[in-house]
Order: C-alpha cells, then sequence, then structure tokens
C-alpha cells in the first residue's frame, strides 16, 4: 500500500481496551499533549440531552448537537442498523476539543422526517449524500469534517468526492465506499457472497415483511455478527432500536438494498450524480481511515482502496476486539481521528 508521508504519534495516548495500530508513520502534531484526546470507557455517555430540528431539502432532519456554537464544524454520520448513539462517547469528547458536533438521524431513522408524503422513501447512495449536503446548507456550514461509519462512511466519502469544497477533512471506518449500481451486479466467491445474505433476504418480499415485523431482533443479530468483541447491554441496543420505529425505517432500508442490486430504480434526479459516482472518483481532502481488527461486516482490505486518496492520507487499525460501529466501540480513536486529521 503506497501511503502519502506522515509523522509519528505516540501510542501512549491510545488508553483503555482499544489501541491504534498504525499502517504507516503516524498523522504529524504540531502539539501531542494539546492534540491527544483523554482516555474514555465506551458506554460512559448514554444520551445528547434535547435534540433539535431543522427543515434541510425534502427532509427535517432531527440531530443532536454538542460544543460550542462557534467552534469548527464537525458532521458525524451513523449507518444501519445503528443511529446517533454510535457517537454518544464521541461527541462529548469532541466538543471538550472546542468542536461544534452536529450528529444527525439519516433519513428514515429516529426524528427525521419526510416533508411531504409524496417524496420516494429511497436509500439510494446520492440521496442521503444529498441530505447531507442540504443539512449544511440549512445549518450555514460552509466547511465541516464529515466523519462516518456504515452508511455514514459512504455518505462523508460521497461529499468529500463530489462536494470537495464543503469538506474540511474526511475520516472514514472501512474506507472507500462509494459504489455502483454496475459494479454491485459482479458475483463474488460463495464465501464473500455469503456475508451479505440479508441484502438478497431484503430483495424478496418475504424479506421485507419479516424486517418489519422482526426489526429489533434483525438489528441485534447484524451487530452480534458486525462485532462479534462487543459485550453490548441491551440498554445500549434498546437506545438505538428505538429510532427504527421510525414510520419510513423499513422502505429506506429495503430500498438501499434493492438499488445497490439494480433491483429498484433510483429518483432521475440523481442519475447525473450517480454516474459520477460509478466512475469511482478520487477524494483529494485530507483523509483518515480506520478498521476495527474484528469487524464481522463484509469490508475490503486497506490496500483495495488507498490509492483512493489523492491528497494527504493515513490508514489505521484500531485493535483489541474493535468490530463494525468502531465509533461506539472505540470511541477515543475515533476522536483522536477527527483531531489529527483536522489538524493536516
Amino acid at each position: 500500500m503506497q501511503m502519502r508521508p506522515l509523522v509519528c504519534l505516540d501510542r501512549r495516548q491510545f488508553l483503555g481496551s482499544a489501541a491504534v495500530a498504525l499502517a504507516t508513520a503516524p498523522w504529524a502534531l504540531s502539539s501531542s499533549a494539546q492534540s491527544a484526546v483523554p482516555a474514555l470507557k465506551p458506554g460512559t455517555h448514554t444520551s445528547f440531552g434535547a435534540l433539535k430540528q431543522v427543515d434541510a431539502g425534502v427532509l427535517r432532519v432531527g440531530y443532536a448537537e454538542a460544543g460550542p456554537a462557534d467552534g469548527p464544524p464537525v458532521l458525524l454520520l451513523h449507518g444501519w442498523p445503528y443511529d446517533i448513539h454510535t457517537y454518544v462517547d464521541v461527541a462529548p469528547l469532541l466538543a471538550d476539543k472546542g468542536y461544534r458536533v452536529i450528529v444527525p438521524f439519516l433519513r428514515g431513522y429516529g426524528a427525521t422526517r419526510f416533508l411531504s408524503a409524496d417524496t420516494p422513501r429511497n436509500g439510494q447512495q446520492a440521496a442521503v449524500a444529498a441530505d447531507t449536503v442540504a443539512l449544511m446548507d440549512a445549518l450555514r456550514i460552509e466547511r465541516a469534517v464529515i466523519a462516518g461509519c456504515d452508511w455514514g462512511a459512504r455518505t462523508a466519502d460521497i461529499v468529500a468526492a463530489q462536494w470537495p469544497a464543503r469538506c474540511k477533512a474526511l475520516v472514514s471506518v472501512s474506507g472507500y465506499l462509494i459504489g455502483s449500481q454496475e459494479a454491485n451486479r459482479q458475483p463474488l466467491p460463495p464465501a464473500a457472497e455469503l456475508q451479505w445474505w440479508y441484502q438478497y433476504y431484503f430483495a424478496t418480499e418475504r424479506g421485507r415483511l419479516g424486517y418489519e415485523k422482526y426489526r429489533r431482533e434483525f438489528a441485534r443479530l447484524i451487530w452480534r455478527t458486525a462485532s462479534p468483541s462487543w459485550q453490548f447491554d441491551d440498554a445500549t441496543f434498546e437506545r438505538s432500536a428505538a429510532a427504527f420505529d421510525n414510520p419510513d425505517h423499513v422502505a429506506v432500508s429495503i430500498h438501499n438494498y434493492r438499488w445497490r442490486l439494480g433491483l429498484a430504480e433510483g429518483e432521475p434526479k440523481y442519475d447525473e450524480l450517480e454516474r459520477k459516482l460509478a466512475l469511482g472518483p478520487a477524494i483529494g481532502v485530507p483523509t483518515i481511515t480506520l478498521e476495527g481488527d474484528a469487524n464481522g461486516a463484509p469490508h475490503q482490505e486497506p490496500a483495495a482502496y488507498a490509492k483512493k486518496f489523492t491528497g494527504r492520507y493515513e490508514h489505521r487499525l484500531v485493535t483489541g476486539g474493535i468490530g463494525h460501529n468502531l465509533p461506539q466501540e472505540a470511541p477515543q480513536a475515533f476522536a483522536q481521528a477527527i483531531v489529527d486529521v483536522d489538524r493536516a
């Protein structure tokens, strides 16, 4: 893997159960003492306090906010089947560093609602990315560090690639996740296909009905499979599972996976953006990608996507049994990546 030149972080900064193993010499810091994120036990925080709402594009977005209103903005984007609690420990760490932290519910989750009953309950990647830009416009945020996991990482990647002027820097769990329907039509070896079993389940009416009826049981199974070493308790799960009661959650989730396989149409207004994304655009903003050493969800090796990041770039492996929901399992390592990439 070809990496751009970087300078070393003191690994003693990373305390607690998760350590960060760096694939190359780590990010340069002007002052390690000032930049180090303090140790935090995952699960220390359980809530964000009062949520806010704002009309943005086709949505009324529910979001959490932490930190000073005039601080440098950071957007934290969650994935499926998770919610804003992915960042319940990350947000206060960043707020204490002076950042204005915005953590929105994606379309189909929690307090976020469509403004019109006529808007398609569309989960395609371009639509979710457009939501993020609309939210930045609504909050008058011209430029931000954007970070994400799962659907949120894909969304952050797309904003960085297609709206680089809006993205100061990027942190992406599991690297480069921009895809296309054409690429997703290509068969994989059987062991890899097995990992995507739920995509094929969702392609059927039985799958849609099953997810509608058993969405909590389904999400719990995905959590356990994707993060086999994460010992989350029932209260932690239920705080996130409440977001799946959103009336549009099933429709958006099912459409997302059917669209990926070319089994559902997207909205024509996103056709041009999808054509650009299908080319696999490079990302030139400063980027740190992260991976947990116990990620049980399908993911590529870092060498497969390193060259997609043409600006300043580093990959970090977070060790200690860290799975797919990395920000919630290793909040200190995730927050540290944001602080470091912002200061590149």
